[in-house]
């Protein structure tokens, strides 16, 4: 599995072979089957774990039953619930995996070590972090401004290469939209699609 996170840090981050060999020291390889979690309301998310295969995601559950998802990540992406990782709390939150998986998960303390230890590689998680905040404020703008047609078209454009692996009722919960809206809008997004190839 290591290999997988060897060429990602490599390609991000520049990682020499020696530092490469500090951050295998302290990952440890997971597999999972799908729909089974990561992590569970109530429990602390000790762990950031970088997706080797698989697709998976972060959502809670509503008092009424209803699953509000709140990201997804696929391979080459990390997964945590990052609230819980750094206040040591329990988490609010499930990681399940959507399909069957693998996963580096290196624990909170190693992980720190990295990032004191290795320039580059704090570097680059300072970088992920910066990323992960401009994404946040994105969709949160986007659930306060756009209308269901403009979050799904985006979501389609910014996540293709996820969009086929995630069951619609999920993809309707991430955009804040209920399933029937979401089937409303594929429907007439690909007759637009349609009539646009037949032109």
């Amino acid at each position: 599995m290591f290999p997988s996170l060897a060429t990602y840090l490599i390609e991000k981050g520049d990682l020499t072979n020696d530092e490469l060999s500090l951050v295998e020291e302290v990952t440890i390889p997971k597999k999972i089957r799908k729909r089974q979690y990561l992590l569970q309301e109530g429990d602390v998310s000790y762990y950031n774990s970088f997706v080797v295969k698989g697709c998976f995601r972060l959502y809670s559950v509503g008092k009424d039953g209803e699953e509000h998802v709140m990201r997804f990540a696929i391979e080459n992406w990390w997964i945590s619930d990052y609230a819980s990782y750094q206040s040591g709390l329990p988490s609010k939150y499930n990681i399940d995996a959507l399909e069957d998986g693998e996963l580096l998960m290196i624990k909170k303390e190693k992980f720190d070590f990295l990032i004191e230890t290795i320039p580059r590689f704090k570097k680059l998680i300072e970088k992920l972090d910066c990323k992960n905040y401009e994404v946040q404020q994105t969709r949160i703008l986007s659930n306060i401004s756009e209308t269901a047609e403009e979050k799904y078209d985006n979501f389609i454009r910014s996540c293709p290469m996820i969009y086929d692996r995630i069951p619609l009722h999920m993809i309707a919960s991430f955009l804040g939209v209920s399933r029937e809206t979401l089937s409303r809008i594929r429907k007439q997004s690909s007759q637009k699609r349609t009539n646009n190839d037949s032109q």
